[in-house]
């Protein structure tokens, strides 16, 4: 049975180890973040990046930094939800302009089986993420933290590091870009 862990403290903890040390013994402390951390990351990752694939990876990269970073987290700066979040921002940036270098391969990808009821509700989904993939990241990240996530306009402009004015200045033009994808003759069906 896994012990209750207090992950700020133990991540504290863990810091002052030596890597052999702290492989050994808080594995269970990175089990508990995971599992406490992990649904939310994944779905701001795949707001944001609109592909469960490659918000899966975006997830398993942000916990391989924390591994390897684990200083890099200060309680004193704020929650460790808004950190790993700023480092799934990150990820994304760095990802998307990874892929900016290179062609797309998805002519040649095999054909997705379709698997169950979630993967039918994903694909009723699939316009919006669509539209909400192709907003610029200014807007893209304003609309998933503020309307998908649910998170106050005073977290999400901390997490984004802009003041409250430009957040929702933001989150209105995200909007209107929205709204006019999903206008007749643009592509974009719900």
């Amino acid at each position: 049975m896994a012990r209750a862990v207090n992950i700020p403290e133990a991540l504290e903890a863990a810091a002052a180890m030596p890597q052999s040390a702290f492989e050994q013994d808080e594995r269970d402390t990175f089990t508990a973040l995971y599992r406490a951390h992990h649904p939310a990351l994944l779905r701001f990752a795949l707001h944001m990046t609109g592909d469960r694939d490659a918000a899966a990876e975006v997830t398993q990269d942000v916990f391989v930094w924390l591994i390897h970073h684990r200083s890099a987290f200060d309680p004193a700066r704020g929650e460790l939800a808004a950190f790993l979040t700023g480092v799934a921002r990150k990820v994304i940036q760095r990802r998307e302009r990874t892929l900016r270098r290179w062609l797309p391969f998805s002519d040649f990808a095999p054909p997705r089986v379709e698997m169950s009821a979630a993967v039918d509700r994903e694909l009723e989904s699939a316009g919006l993420r669509k539209a909400i993939a192709s907003l610029p990241v200014r807007y893209r990240e304003v609309i998933v933290l503020c309307d998908l996530e649910g998170r106050s306009y005073e977290e999400a402009a901390r997490l984004l590091g802009c003041a409250i004015g430009t957040l929702r200045s933001r989150l209105h033009r995200g909007r209107e870009l929205l709204i006019r994808k999903f206008q007749p003759g643009n592509g974009i069906r719900p």
